[in-house]
């Protein structure tokens, strides 16, 4: 037999199998909570938009509107999130007050948590199942 011998043996491959196994397994609970907080904020991002939208085209026309395309987006009556995942909506507008809802499009878990974001133009703000989806950090 030679002096040295090269290579790496079954057992260290299974060692490192295992504990690469074992990071996966912590690492992705807190990347799929992270994705959520994400897709979470950027909702609620883009109805604090439409809000803001909102009083700018009141400011100038004496009414709300539920034309998204009025506030300068795209598309209407349904505005989709960037990342697909929230359909934003204007379900009432008229001269006093107007609501915009952001609904969970995916069928996850997600959508037993912050399915439903709403605000309005008094600047409540309300989520669906849970009632602190708007402050919620995990």
């Amino acid at each position: 037999m030679r002096k040295y011998m090269r290579g790496i043996t079954l057992t260290e491959l299974m060692v490192v199998v295992v504990i690469i196994g074992i990071l996966a397994t912590v690492a992705y609970p807190n990347y799929r909570e992270f994705v959520a907080r994400a897709k979470r904020t950027e909702a609620k991002s883009m109805l604090l938009q439409v809000a803001s939208m909102q009083e700018r085209f009141y400011l100038q026309n004496q009414t709300y509107t539920n034309v998204l395309t009025s506030l300068g987006f795209a598309n209407t009556p349904n505005q989709v999130s960037d990342s697909g995942s929230y359909r934003i909506t204007v379900t009432a507008a008229g001269a006093n007050d107007f609501t915009a809802v952001a609904v969970y499009l995916n069928a996850d878990a997600e959508a037993g948590k912050c399915a439903t974001f709403q605000i309005d133009g008094r600047g409540t703000k309300t989520s669906a199942p849970l009632a602190d989806c708007w402050t919620r950090t995990r």
